[in-house]
Protein backbone atom coordinates (compact mmCIF):
# COMPACT_ATOMS: atom_id res chain seq x y z
CA UNK A 1 0.00 0.00 0.00
CA UNK A 2 1.34 3.40 -1.00
CA UNK A 3 1.52 5.87 1.84
CA UNK A 4 -0.81 8.88 1.36
CA UNK A 5 0.17 12.49 1.92
CA UNK A 6 1.29 13.85 5.25
CA UNK A 7 -2.07 15.40 6.10
CA UNK A 8 -3.90 12.14 5.41
CA UNK A 9 -1.36 10.18 7.45
CA UNK A 10 -1.74 12.63 10.34
CA UNK A 11 -5.52 12.20 10.20
CA UNK A 12 -5.21 8.40 10.38
CA UNK A 13 -2.75 8.62 13.30
CA UNK A 14 -5.10 10.92 15.21
CA UNK A 15 -8.06 8.62 14.58
CA UNK A 16 -6.02 5.58 15.63
CA UNK A 17 -4.92 7.23 18.88
CA UNK A 18 -8.54 8.14 19.65
CA UNK A 19 -9.63 4.56 18.98
CA UNK A 20 -6.81 3.17 21.14
CA UNK A 21 -7.54 5.46 24.09
CA UNK A 22 -11.26 4.69 23.90
CA UNK A 23 -10.73 0.93 23.77
CA UNK A 24 -8.21 1.09 26.64
CA UNK A 25 -10.66 3.06 28.77
CA UNK A 26 -13.53 0.65 28.18
CA UNK A 27 -11.45 -2.46 28.82
CA UNK A 28 -9.87 -0.81 31.86
CA UNK A 29 -13.31 -0.20 33.37
CA UNK A 30 -14.27 -3.80 32.65
CA UNK A 31 -11.11 -4.99 34.39
CA UNK A 32 -12.04 -2.94 37.47
CA UNK A 33 -15.43 -4.63 37.59
CA UNK A 34 -13.63 -7.99 37.51
CA UNK A 35 -11.40 -6.83 40.41
CA UNK A 36 -8.33 -6.64 38.22
CA UNK A 37 -5.91 -3.71 37.85
CA UNK A 38 -6.97 -1.43 34.97
CA UNK A 39 -3.67 -2.15 33.21
CA UNK A 40 -4.89 -5.73 32.63
CA UNK A 41 -7.86 -4.40 30.67
CA UNK A 42 -5.64 -2.02 28.71
CA UNK A 43 -3.28 -4.86 27.76
CA UNK A 44 -6.25 -6.99 26.67
CA UNK A 45 -7.55 -4.05 24.62
CA UNK A 46 -4.21 -3.85 22.82
CA UNK A 47 -4.29 -7.59 22.10
CA UNK A 48 -7.91 -7.38 20.93
CA UNK A 49 -7.05 -4.71 18.34
CA UNK A 50 -4.32 -6.93 16.88
CA UNK A 51 -4.36 -9.95 14.57
CA UNK A 52 -5.31 -12.32 17.40
CA UNK A 53 -8.91 -11.03 17.52
CA UNK A 54 -9.85 -8.03 15.37
CA UNK A 55 -7.61 -9.27 12.56
CA UNK A 56 -9.59 -12.51 12.35
CA UNK A 57 -12.73 -10.70 11.19
CA UNK A 58 -13.58 -10.53 7.48
CA UNK A 59 -11.53 -7.91 5.66
CA UNK A 60 -8.82 -7.90 8.35
CA UNK A 61 -9.91 -4.68 10.12
CA UNK A 62 -6.55 -4.55 11.95
CA UNK A 63 -4.65 -3.81 8.75
CA UNK A 64 -7.34 -1.35 7.67
CA UNK A 65 -7.24 0.58 10.94
CA UNK A 66 -3.48 0.35 11.43
CA UNK A 67 -1.88 0.31 7.96
CA UNK A 68 1.85 -0.24 7.70
CA UNK A 69 2.65 3.39 6.85
CA UNK A 70 1.02 4.58 10.11
CA UNK A 71 2.75 2.19 12.52
CA UNK A 72 6.13 4.00 12.60
CA UNK A 73 4.36 7.15 13.81
CA UNK A 74 2.52 5.16 16.46
CA UNK A 75 5.84 3.60 17.43
CA UNK A 76 7.34 7.03 18.10
CA UNK A 77 4.36 7.98 20.28
CA UNK A 78 4.61 4.67 22.15
CA UNK A 79 8.33 5.09 22.80
CA UNK A 80 7.76 8.62 24.06
CA UNK A 81 5.15 7.34 26.48
CA UNK A 82 7.50 4.56 27.61
CA UNK A 83 10.42 6.81 28.47
CA UNK A 84 8.09 9.07 30.46
CA UNK A 85 6.75 6.04 32.31
CA UNK A 86 10.23 4.70 33.03
CA UNK A 87 11.26 8.07 34.43
CA UNK A 88 8.48 7.64 36.99
CA UNK A 89 9.65 4.13 37.88
CA UNK A 90 13.19 5.36 38.48
CA UNK A 91 11.98 8.42 40.37
CA UNK A 92 10.07 6.31 42.89
CA UNK A 93 12.86 3.77 43.35
CA UNK A 94 14.33 5.27 46.50
CA UNK A 95 17.55 3.98 48.03
CA UNK A 96 15.85 4.27 51.42
CA UNK A 97 13.58 1.42 50.40
CA UNK A 98 16.47 -1.01 50.62
CA UNK A 99 18.80 0.75 53.06
CA UNK A 100 18.61 -0.95 56.44
CA UNK A 101 15.78 -3.22 55.35
CA UNK A 102 17.41 -6.24 56.91
CA UNK A 103 18.32 -9.80 56.14
CA UNK A 104 14.78 -10.95 55.31
CA UNK A 105 14.17 -8.48 52.50
CA UNK A 106 17.64 -8.92 51.04
CA UNK A 107 17.43 -12.70 50.93
CA UNK A 108 13.86 -12.76 49.59
CA UNK A 109 14.70 -10.21 46.89
CA UNK A 110 17.89 -11.91 45.74
CA UNK A 111 16.41 -15.41 45.73
CA UNK A 112 13.27 -14.32 43.85
CA UNK A 113 15.51 -12.83 41.17
CA UNK A 114 18.24 -15.47 41.06
CA UNK A 115 15.97 -18.53 40.83
CA UNK A 116 13.71 -17.18 38.03
CA UNK A 117 16.79 -15.95 36.17
CA UNK A 118 18.47 -19.35 36.37
CA UNK A 119 15.31 -21.23 35.36
CA UNK A 120 14.53 -18.78 32.56
CA UNK A 121 18.07 -18.95 31.16
CA UNK A 122 17.98 -22.75 31.34
CA UNK A 123 14.62 -22.84 29.56
CA UNK A 124 15.98 -20.54 26.84
CA UNK A 125 18.82 -22.99 26.17
CA UNK A 126 16.30 -25.84 25.90
CA UNK A 127 13.99 -23.90 23.57
CA UNK A 128 16.75 -22.33 21.47
CA UNK A 129 16.50 -24.94 18.67
CA UNK A 130 12.84 -23.93 18.26
CA UNK A 131 13.61 -20.23 17.76
CA UNK A 132 13.28 -18.65 14.33
CA UNK A 133 17.01 -18.24 13.73
CA UNK A 134 16.39 -16.20 10.61
CA UNK A 135 14.81 -13.52 12.81
CA UNK A 136 17.44 -13.55 15.57
CA UNK A 137 20.47 -11.28 15.44
CA UNK A 138 22.42 -13.31 18.00
CA UNK A 139 24.55 -16.19 16.78
CA UNK A 140 24.21 -18.37 19.85
CA UNK A 141 21.93 -19.06 22.82
CA UNK A 142 23.76 -16.76 25.27
CA UNK A 143 21.88 -13.58 24.34
CA UNK A 144 18.40 -15.20 24.39
CA UNK A 145 19.28 -17.00 27.64
CA UNK A 146 20.37 -13.84 29.47
CA UNK A 147 17.38 -11.96 28.12
CA UNK A 148 14.81 -14.62 29.02
CA UNK A 149 16.33 -14.91 32.48
CA UNK A 150 16.03 -11.15 32.99
CA UNK A 151 12.43 -11.16 31.72
CA UNK A 152 11.49 -13.96 34.12
CA UNK A 153 13.03 -12.07 37.06
CA UNK A 154 10.98 -8.89 36.89
CA UNK A 155 8.20 -7.91 39.30
CA UNK A 156 5.88 -5.13 38.13
CA UNK A 157 6.34 -2.53 40.87
CA UNK A 158 3.48 -0.19 39.75
CA UNK A 159 1.01 -3.06 39.37
CA UNK A 160 2.05 -4.46 42.73
CA UNK A 161 1.61 -1.06 44.40
CA UNK A 162 -1.91 -0.80 42.96
CA UNK A 163 -2.87 -4.30 44.13
CA UNK A 164 -1.56 -3.61 47.63
CA UNK A 165 -3.36 -0.26 47.79
CA UNK A 166 -6.66 -1.68 46.53
CA UNK A 167 -6.57 -4.47 49.13
CA UNK A 168 -5.56 -2.25 52.03
CA UNK A 169 -2.32 -4.20 52.46
CA UNK A 170 -0.32 -1.00 52.80
CA UNK A 171 -1.45 -1.06 56.44
CA UNK A 172 0.14 -4.49 56.91
CA UNK A 173 3.78 -5.25 57.51
CA UNK A 174 3.72 -7.62 54.53
CA UNK A 175 2.59 -4.91 52.12
CA UNK A 176 5.59 -2.74 52.93
CA UNK A 177 7.96 -5.70 52.70
CA UNK A 178 6.53 -6.74 49.32
CA UNK A 179 6.99 -3.24 47.90
CA UNK A 180 10.53 -3.04 49.23
CA UNK A 181 11.39 -6.40 47.69
CA UNK A 182 9.81 -5.36 44.39
CA UNK A 183 11.79 -2.11 44.28
CA UNK A 184 15.05 -3.95 44.88
CA UNK A 185 14.14 -6.60 42.32
CA UNK A 186 13.29 -3.96 39.74
CA UNK A 187 16.74 -2.43 40.17
CA UNK A 188 18.41 -5.83 39.82
CA UNK A 189 16.25 -6.85 36.86
CA UNK A 190 16.97 -3.64 34.95
CA UNK A 191 20.69 -4.23 35.53
CA UNK A 192 20.22 -7.74 34.14
CA UNK A 193 18.36 -6.29 31.15
CA UNK A 194 21.20 -3.86 30.51
CA UNK A 195 23.62 -6.81 30.61
CA UNK A 196 21.40 -8.76 28.19
CA UNK A 197 21.24 -5.80 25.78
CA UNK A 198 25.01 -5.41 26.00
CA UNK A 199 25.56 -9.09 25.23
CA UNK A 200 23.26 -8.91 22.21
CA UNK A 201 24.39 -5.59 20.72
CA UNK A 202 28.13 -6.10 21.18
CA UNK A 203 29.40 -8.10 18.22
CA UNK A 204 32.72 -9.07 19.86
CA UNK A 205 34.26 -9.09 23.36
CA UNK A 206 36.00 -5.76 22.79
CA UNK A 207 32.69 -4.15 21.88
CA UNK A 208 31.13 -5.53 25.02
CA UNK A 209 33.89 -3.97 27.13
CA UNK A 210 33.47 -0.62 25.37
CA UNK A 211 29.71 -0.74 25.87
CA UNK A 212 30.12 -1.59 29.55
CA UNK A 213 32.60 1.27 30.01
CA UNK A 214 30.28 3.73 28.26
CA UNK A 215 27.33 2.60 30.37
CA UNK A 216 29.37 2.95 33.56
CA UNK A 217 30.53 6.42 32.50
CA UNK A 218 26.91 7.41 31.80
CA UNK A 219 25.83 6.33 35.29
CA UNK A 220 28.76 8.14 36.92
CA UNK A 221 28.00 11.35 35.02
CA UNK A 222 24.37 11.14 36.10
CA UNK A 223 25.29 10.58 39.73
CA UNK A 224 28.17 13.01 40.16
CA UNK A 225 27.46 15.72 37.58
CA UNK A 226 23.79 15.70 36.63
CA UNK A 227 22.39 15.17 40.14
CA UNK A 228 24.35 18.13 41.68
CA UNK A 229 23.27 20.27 38.72
CA UNK A 230 19.64 19.27 39.31
CA UNK A 231 19.98 20.13 43.00
CA UNK A 232 20.97 23.66 42.01
CA UNK A 233 18.36 24.02 39.28
CA UNK A 234 15.61 22.73 41.56
CA UNK A 235 16.67 24.75 44.58
CA UNK A 236 14.30 27.32 46.03
CA UNK A 237 17.18 29.57 47.12
CA UNK A 238 19.98 29.22 44.57
CA UNK A 239 20.19 32.22 42.22
CA UNK A 240 20.77 29.85 39.27
CA UNK A 241 17.51 28.09 39.98
CA UNK A 242 14.56 28.69 37.70
CA UNK A 243 12.18 27.82 40.50
CA UNK A 244 8.98 25.83 40.12
CA UNK A 245 8.37 27.11 36.60
CA UNK A 246 11.64 25.59 35.37
CA UNK A 247 11.16 22.17 36.99
CA UNK A 248 9.00 20.65 34.26
CA UNK A 249 11.17 21.61 31.26
CA UNK A 250 14.37 20.75 33.17
CA UNK A 251 13.14 17.24 33.95
CA UNK A 252 11.68 16.67 30.49
CA UNK A 253 14.92 17.77 28.82
CA UNK A 254 16.97 15.66 31.20
CA UNK A 255 15.00 12.46 30.80
CA UNK A 256 14.80 12.76 27.00
CA UNK A 257 18.53 13.45 26.68
CA UNK A 258 19.30 10.55 29.01
CA UNK A 259 17.11 8.28 26.87
CA UNK A 260 18.95 9.54 23.79
CA UNK A 261 22.33 8.86 25.41
CA UNK A 262 21.57 5.23 26.19
CA UNK A 263 20.21 4.78 22.67
CA UNK A 264 23.45 6.16 21.21
CA UNK A 265 25.53 3.97 23.52
CA UNK A 266 23.70 0.90 22.29
CA UNK A 267 21.39 0.32 25.23
CA UNK A 268 17.65 0.92 25.05
CA UNK A 269 16.17 4.39 25.57
CA UNK A 270 14.04 3.24 28.52
CA UNK A 271 17.20 2.50 30.52
CA UNK A 272 18.36 6.10 30.24
CA UNK A 273 15.01 7.50 31.34
CA UNK A 274 14.92 5.07 34.26
CA UNK A 275 18.44 6.02 35.38
CA UNK A 276 17.69 9.74 35.14
CA UNK A 277 14.57 9.32 37.26
CA UNK A 278 16.63 7.51 39.90
CA UNK A 279 19.08 10.42 40.33
CA UNK A 280 16.51 13.23 40.52
CA UNK A 281 16.72 14.78 44.02
CA UNK A 282 13.24 14.03 45.30
CA UNK A 283 13.44 16.28 48.32
CA UNK A 284 14.25 19.37 46.23
CA UNK A 285 11.58 18.58 43.66
CA UNK A 286 8.88 17.87 46.22
CA UNK A 287 9.72 21.15 47.97
CA UNK A 288 9.27 23.41 44.94
CA UNK A 289 7.13 21.54 42.38
CA UNK A 290 5.56 18.30 43.67
CA UNK A 291 3.05 18.36 40.82
CA UNK A 292 5.68 17.98 38.08
CA UNK A 293 6.15 14.18 38.33
CA UNK A 294 2.37 13.83 38.10
CA UNK A 295 2.30 15.90 34.91
CA UNK A 296 5.00 13.71 33.38
CA UNK A 297 3.17 10.55 34.45
CA UNK A 298 -0.11 11.81 33.04
CA UNK A 299 1.48 12.44 29.65
CA UNK A 300 3.06 8.99 29.68
CA UNK A 301 -0.17 7.37 30.85
CA UNK A 302 -2.07 8.90 27.97
CA UNK A 303 0.33 7.30 25.48
CA UNK A 304 0.84 3.91 27.13
CA UNK A 305 -2.25 2.38 25.46
CA UNK A 306 -0.53 3.06 22.14
CA UNK A 307 2.34 0.90 23.39
CA UNK A 308 -0.11 -1.85 24.37
CA UNK A 309 -1.69 -1.75 20.93
CA UNK A 310 1.67 -1.99 19.15
CA UNK A 311 2.43 -4.93 21.41
CA UNK A 312 -0.88 -6.48 20.37
CA UNK A 313 -0.04 -5.96 16.69
CA UNK A 314 3.05 -8.15 17.21
CA UNK A 315 1.11 -10.89 19.02
CA UNK A 316 -0.55 -13.56 16.92
CA UNK A 317 -1.95 -16.54 18.80
CA UNK A 318 -2.62 -18.37 15.53
CA UNK A 319 1.14 -18.41 14.86
CA UNK A 320 2.01 -20.31 18.03
CA UNK A 321 1.52 -23.82 16.62
CA UNK A 322 2.29 -26.95 18.62
CA UNK A 323 5.81 -25.89 19.55
CA UNK A 324 4.59 -22.47 20.59
CA UNK A 325 1.89 -23.99 22.79
CA UNK A 326 4.44 -26.26 24.46
CA UNK A 327 6.80 -23.32 24.95
CA UNK A 328 3.94 -21.22 26.40
CA UNK A 329 3.05 -23.90 28.94
CA UNK A 330 6.71 -24.31 29.91
CA UNK A 331 7.19 -20.54 30.24
CA UNK A 332 4.17 -20.10 32.53
CA UNK A 333 5.22 -23.01 34.74
CA UNK A 334 8.84 -21.87 34.97
CA UNK A 335 7.92 -18.21 35.54
CA UNK A 336 5.47 -18.99 38.34
CA UNK A 337 7.63 -21.67 39.94
CA UNK A 338 10.74 -19.49 39.92
CA UNK A 339 9.14 -16.42 41.46
CA UNK A 340 6.84 -18.22 43.84
CA UNK A 341 9.37 -20.74 45.09
CA UNK A 342 12.20 -18.21 45.29
CA UNK A 343 10.17 -15.79 47.38
CA UNK A 344 8.19 -18.26 49.49
CA UNK A 345 11.04 -20.58 50.48
CA UNK A 346 13.43 -17.76 51.35
CA UNK A 347 10.67 -16.03 53.32
CA UNK A 348 10.07 -19.17 55.35
CA UNK A 349 13.79 -19.60 55.98
CA UNK A 350 14.05 -16.05 57.32
CA UNK A 351 11.18 -16.31 59.78
CA UNK A 352 7.94 -15.51 57.93
CA UNK A 353 4.96 -17.64 58.91
CA UNK A 354 3.42 -19.84 56.25
CA UNK A 355 0.59 -17.50 55.31
CA UNK A 356 2.80 -14.43 54.88
CA UNK A 357 5.36 -16.43 52.93
CA UNK A 358 2.66 -17.64 50.53
CA UNK A 359 1.22 -14.14 50.12
CA UNK A 360 4.66 -12.73 49.42
CA UNK A 361 5.28 -15.35 46.75
CA UNK A 362 1.94 -14.56 45.08
CA UNK A 363 2.53 -10.80 45.15
CA UNK A 364 6.03 -10.93 43.71
CA UNK A 365 4.82 -13.12 40.83
CA UNK A 366 2.86 -10.20 39.28
CA UNK A 367 4.57 -8.87 36.15
CA UNK A 368 2.23 -6.81 33.97
CA UNK A 369 3.37 -3.65 32.23
CA UNK A 370 7.04 -3.78 33.21
CA UNK A 371 7.34 -7.21 31.65
CA UNK A 372 5.88 -5.96 28.36
CA UNK A 373 8.49 -3.19 28.24
CA UNK A 374 11.30 -5.73 28.57
CA UNK A 375 9.71 -8.02 25.97
CA UNK A 376 9.41 -5.22 23.43
CA UNK A 377 13.08 -4.40 23.98
CA UNK A 378 13.92 -8.02 23.22
CA UNK A 379 11.75 -8.11 20.11
CA UNK A 380 13.20 -4.84 18.78
CA UNK A 381 16.72 -6.22 19.26
CA UNK A 382 15.76 -9.53 17.61
CA UNK A 383 16.86 -11.49 20.66
CA UNK A 384 13.51 -13.31 20.80
CA UNK A 385 11.31 -14.24 17.85
CA UNK A 386 7.62 -13.41 17.46
CA UNK A 387 6.40 -16.79 18.66
CA UNK A 388 8.43 -16.51 21.88
CA UNK A 389 7.27 -12.89 22.21
CA UNK A 390 3.63 -14.01 22.03
CA UNK A 391 4.18 -16.71 24.63
CA UNK A 392 5.92 -14.30 27.01
CA UNK A 393 3.16 -11.68 26.63
CA UNK A 394 0.58 -14.29 27.57
CA UNK A 395 2.70 -15.26 30.57
CA UNK A 396 2.87 -11.63 31.72
CA UNK A 397 -0.90 -11.32 31.47
CA UNK A 398 -1.59 -14.65 33.21
CA UNK A 399 0.75 -13.97 36.13
CA UNK A 400 -0.86 -10.56 36.68
CA UNK A 401 -4.46 -11.81 36.42
CA UNK A 402 -3.85 -14.72 38.79
CA UNK A 403 -2.48 -12.51 41.59
CA UNK A 404 -5.84 -11.37 42.94
CA UNK A 405 -7.60 -14.77 43.00
CA UNK A 406 -4.55 -16.47 44.52
CA UNK A 407 -4.32 -13.82 47.23
CA UNK A 408 -7.99 -14.40 48.04
CA UNK A 409 -7.40 -18.15 48.29
CA UNK A 410 -4.39 -17.74 50.58
CA UNK A 411 -6.20 -15.12 52.63
CA UNK A 412 -9.07 -17.51 53.33
CA UNK A 413 -6.76 -20.24 54.58
CA UNK A 414 -4.28 -18.01 56.38
CA UNK A 415 -5.91 -14.78 57.63
CA UNK A 416 -3.25 -12.16 58.19
CA UNK A 417 -2.69 -8.62 59.17
CA UNK A 418 0.12 -7.51 61.32
CA UNK A 419 0.08 -3.68 61.50
CA UNK A 420 2.78 -2.00 59.44
CA UNK A 421 5.52 -0.69 61.76
CA UNK A 422 6.45 3.02 61.48
CA UNK A 423 9.86 2.35 59.92
CA UNK A 424 8.65 -0.02 57.23
CA UNK A 425 8.78 1.33 53.69
CA UNK A 426 5.45 2.89 52.70
CA UNK A 427 3.44 2.49 49.55
CA UNK A 428 4.69 5.16 47.09
CA UNK A 429 2.90 8.42 47.70
CA UNK A 430 2.90 11.86 46.19
CA UNK A 431 2.04 13.23 42.82
CA UNK A 432 4.10 10.85 40.73
CA UNK A 433 2.77 7.71 42.37
CA UNK A 434 -0.87 8.72 42.10
CA UNK A 435 -0.74 9.21 38.35
CA UNK A 436 1.01 5.96 37.54
CA UNK A 437 -1.23 4.04 39.92
CA UNK A 438 -4.12 4.87 37.62
CA UNK A 439 -2.35 2.95 34.90
CA UNK A 440 -1.40 0.01 37.05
Amino acid sequence: MTAPGLDSTTAVVLADVALIIGAAHLFGRLARRLRQPPVVGEIVAGLALGPSLLGLLPGNPTDVLFPAYVRPFLHVLAQFGLVLFMFGIGYRLEASHVRGSGRQITLVSLSSVALPFALGAGLAYLLYPWYDHGFLHSTGPLGPAVFLGAAMSITAFPVLARIINDRGMHRERLGGIALTCASLQDALAWCLLAAAVAVVTADRPQSLLVLAAEAAAFVLVLRYAVRPLLERLLSSTDRWSGGAAAAYPVLMIGLLLSAWCTSVIGLHAVLGAFAFGAVVPRGRLEAIAPQVPERIDQTGSLLLPVFFTLTGLSVDFSGLGVRGAVALAAIIVVACAGKFAGATLSARLTGFDRGDALRLGVLLNARGLTELIILNVGLSLHVIDRRMFTAMVVMALVTTVMTGPLLDAVQKRHPAAVPLPPKAPPVPTGASASATAAHS
